[in-house]
């Protein structure tokens, strides 16, 4: 006699992470563009690590990637929004945002991989 247990299986799809604080990037990203914005354009662009705008928590000593503690963070935003700004009136991109391959000005264009970019 041959018994069959029936098992229903279903994929399990976790939701979106929901990420904290985003001003300049959109509020729905996906986990993976935050990430591929965040080393592409940040990290790449200007040759820096996390910790250069974000604060490591105290007590976890994780990177508390939603604090504002760090005023590095509010320059790398503002730098965002004129990238996006050039972007939308100089080079007539419609609804830039940082990362998107339509973009023409990125922070590599003129930090070439250092914090600081050299004065022409």
């Amino acid at each position: 006699m041959t018994v069959s247990i029936g098992i229903c299986v279903t994929a399990f799809t976790p939701p979106e992470e929901k990420f904290k604080n985003l001003r300049v990037l959109p509020k729905n990203i996906s986990s993976k563009d935050l990430n591929r914005i965040m080393v592409d354009d940040l990290t790449d662009g200007l040759g820096v690590s996390c910790g250069f705008c974000h604060v490591e928590d105290k007590e976890s000593h994780q990177m508390d990637y939603s604090s504002d503690a760090n005023p590095e963070k509010k320059i790398a935003r503002q730098m965002m929004q004129m990238a996006a700004n050039i972007n939308k009136h100089y080079f007539k991109v419609r609804h830039p945002v940082i990362g998107d391959s339509a973009l023409v000005v990125t922070c590599y264009s003129c930090h070439k991989g250092t914090v600081y970019p050299e004065a022409q």
